[in-house]
């Protein structure tokens, strides 16, 4: 396997106060971020939190109204010419035309030091498809494409937009695997994602937007310690609501079918209380926060953030 070619000891990716409006949408309001060489950072937040805006900055694609942007010290139009960069964006058909080796060739082609394109296809686990038509692919199959196209430069920084989408679970399992290796190389990734599994098992680090801005930055570990409280799922046929509302300790009730999920701010007295109720309540679970819950609760209407975790200090701060 090739290894990385950029030559810097600067950072892989600066973004300095970035803002970028459409008409009276202001999409990105001043966006700061440091990714260091070997990162696996994770792009996380809503829809029209501002990350693909800020993701086509970084590729060069859109040029911010404000800030600045540096891809391993060099602006990104160069960065991509000289092959530093490979993307997998959401957008953007295949050729319909060409085969499958036959695109990722010419993609080989425009790159001074590409892999060879066997390699690239093997990484991508599309190997068995070379010789089949793009216009024959599904869509999993198409996103492996993707991802061979932006491995194929042979870059040392990955942007990966919603790259597992349309992928089955072996799919997902199979691509994570090929990146790390590829990470083990020392190249860097920035992922964005909507699978807050991928985040939590594969990132190093966790940065989080809404409304535009970063709101949280750390890792997964760090971003779920801002949300207190556990959860308590357990089977329960013919369960009121309104009465699991009123448990100590209970802060929300969800159900899904027999089985529900009461949201707590003090899960002992909570659970105490639904075991001498409900006596045959049974595959009682009690769990800590995850990354989707502390995703959902800091991007909430209700969450109001007064600032961002820096990731100097992003193991010991809060988010205030």
């Amino acid at each position: 396997m090739n290894t990385p070619t950029a030559t810097t000891t600067g950072m892989a990716v600066r973004l300095t106060g970035l803002v970028k409006s459409y008409g009276t949408v202001q999409a990105v309001r001043g966006v700061d971020l440091d990714i260091a060489p070997g990162e696996v950072v994770a792009l996380l937040g809503p829809n029209g939190a501002g990350k693909s805006t800020t993701i086509d900055m970084l590729l060069g694609l859109a040029r911010p109204d404000q800030g600045n942007v540096t891809v391993f010290d060099v602006e990104p139009h160069r960065a991509v010419a000289q092959g530093y960069v490979g993307a997998m964006l959401q957008s953007g058909t295949l050729l319909p035309d060409a085969t499958v080796g036959e695109l990722v060739e010419m993609f080989a082609a425009l790159h001074r030091d590409s892999l060879p394109v066997q390699e690239a296809l093997e990484q991508a686990g599309i190997a068995d498809l070379a010789q089949r038509p793009t216009a024959k692919l599904s869509g999993g199959q198409a996103q492996r494409v993707r991802f061979a196209l932006a491995v194929v430069p042979n870059p040392d920084l990955l942007v990966l937009d919603e790259p597992t989408v349309g992928m089955d679970v072996e799919s997902r399992r199979a691509f994570w695997a090929a990146m790390h290796k590829l990470t083990a190389a020392g190249r860097t990734v920035l992922f964005a994602t909507h699978y807050l599994d991928e985040a939590d098992s594969y990132a190093d680090r966790v940065v989080l937007m809404r409304g535009g801005r970063v709101i949280a930055d750390g890792t997964s570990a760090a971003i779920k310690s801002q949300v207190a409280g556990r959860s308590i799922t357990a089977t329960l046929p013919g369960a009121d609501r309104a009465r699991l509302a009123g448990l100590p300790g209970v802060t929300e009730v969800e159900t899904r079918g027999d089985q529900v999920v009461l949201r707590c701010k003090d899960s002992d007295a909570a659970l105490r209380s639904l075991l001498a109720t409900y006596t045959d309540a049974r595959d009682v679970e009690v769990r800590s926060v995850d990354l989707e819950d502390a995703v959902v609760a800091l991007t909430s209407d209700a969450a109001e953030p007064s600032g961002a975790l820096s990731q100097s200090t992003q193991d010991t701060r809060s988010l205030s």
